[in-house]
């Protein structure tokens, strides 16, 4: 029997679409399969994701790394505030409050000498005496001229004397009697004029003998017994100081100059001894600038009854001067030079600025800044020649106390 073919293809074609027919079922394990390659898949998206984003965020960090590094490191400082009065320490020179040389006056030979370097003399005490033979003969000489002076003066004067009576009684000329007179006045001039002679050669007779002149010291004795004594010699016969009372020159800056004042007490040390002070006192000063130091004479005078300071001693004179209000001190080193005037560095929002600054004192390791910072400034310390006004830069961390 044959089968027919129209049945067949329906039969065929119905079987797909039929509802009533029971679902086959699947083997466990293609589920299981499906779930882990959905796992793999997603593993291998995240991994991929991950290293990308990881990719990114080391790039970035290398580029703001890289940024970061090309952006200089500064040290920074406060300034301080001024003091309420500043000690500047400047160089004098002390000198006697009297100091003279001592020279002959009278020329001859020196006898003796009674007084060397290092002798507390006395006004008036003896220091030497000078042999002057020769002028002890002129002295005689002028004695022995003024006496013959003396014998016609007496003669003149009694015929003088004569003449005028007889002039009254009309027994002699007018022209006789004032001949007589004339010769009176000479021969008081000549008496004059010896006993003028006489006492200068005795006053020079006197400086045979060479006394102080005030108290004091002897510093110098450049002369010895047997020397040829000349008053046309330069050379000093001693040199005599008075050191109880000392003055002190020192050449103060002229930026300091308007601050000195006379009357005020300065504190004085000296090397030789070390943690001694002396005090002393502004007595006066020159009222005048040196065109060449640019700098104010000034006399300081101290006291030094044991004598334990010593003339052309080299001391230090502290002077204390009032600071001006609202200066603050940097060092040194925070300083730029330019063309336009000096600046100083400071850090603001991340940035160098370059800020004008007005100069007072310079202390040598620091400076008084009258204008242009505050105390709360971060200035830069040491800063480079390249750095210009904007330029980023880092603040350096401070370095930990051990």
């Amino acid at each position: 029997m044959t089968a027919n073919p129209t049945y067949a293809a329906k039969e065929y074609a119905m079987k797909p679409h039929e509802s009533d027919s029971p679902p086959k079922q699947r083997k466990p394990g293609g589920w299981l399969g499906a779930i882990i390659m959905v796992a793999l898949a997603a593993a291998l998206g995240v991994g991929i994701y991950l290293g990308i984003v990881s990719r990114v965020e080391a790039a970035g960090t290398l580029e703001r790394t890289t940024d970061a590094a090309e952006i200089p490191f500064v040290s920074v400082i406060h300034p301080r505030p001024g003091a309420a009065s500043t000690e500047v320490a400047l160089p004098g020179n002390t000198q006697a409050f009297i100091s003279t040389p001592i020279f002959a006056r009278t020329n001859g030979y020196l006898k003796a000498w009674y007084a060397d370097i290092g002798a507390q003399v006395k006004q008036g005490q003896l220091l030497a005496v000078i042999e002057t033979p020769e002028l002890d003969q002129q002295l005689e000489q002028a004695q022995a001229d003024l006496k013959n002076a003396q014998a016609n003066l007496q003669i003149a004067q009694a015929t003088n004397q004569r003449y005028q009576d007889l002039i009254a009684a009309h027994a002699v000329s007018r022209e006789e009697a004032d001949t007589t007179a004339a010769d009176f006045r000479s021969k008081q001039a000549l008496v004059d004029s010896g006993e003028a002679n006489v006492r200068r050669l005795q006053q020079l007779q006197d400086y045979e003998k060479v006394y102080a002149p005030f108290d004091g010291v002897i510093t110098a004795r450049e002369t010895d017994i047997g020397d040829l004594i000349q008053t046309t010699d330069t050379r000093e016969l001693f040199h005599l100081a008075e050191i109880d009372r000392l003055r002190i020159y020192v050449s103060v800056p002229e930026v300091y100059a308007a601050k000195v004042t006379n009357g005020e007490k300065a504190a004085l040390t000296v090397d030789s001894f070390p943690g001694e002070t002396f005090s002393g006192t502004v007595v006066r000063n020159s009222d005048s600038i040196d065109p060449v130091s640019r700098t104010l004479n000034v006399e300081v005078d101290v006291d030094n009854p044991t004598g334990k300071l010593l003339p052309g001693a080299y001391v230090f004179v502290h002077f204390k001067f009032p600071s001006t209000v609202g200066s603050v001190t940097v060092p040194s080193d925070t300083m730029l030079f330019r063309s336009e005037g000096p600046r100083v560095g400071i850090v603001q929002d991340g940035h160098a600025r370059l800020v004008p600054i007005t100069i007072g004192h310079d202390y040598g390791t620091s400076l008084e800044v009258l204008a242009g910072l505050t105390p709360q400034d971060d200035v830069i310390v040491d800063p480079s020649d390249s750095l210009t006004d904007g330029m980023p830069v880092q603040i350096a961390p401070k370095a930990k106390a051990p």
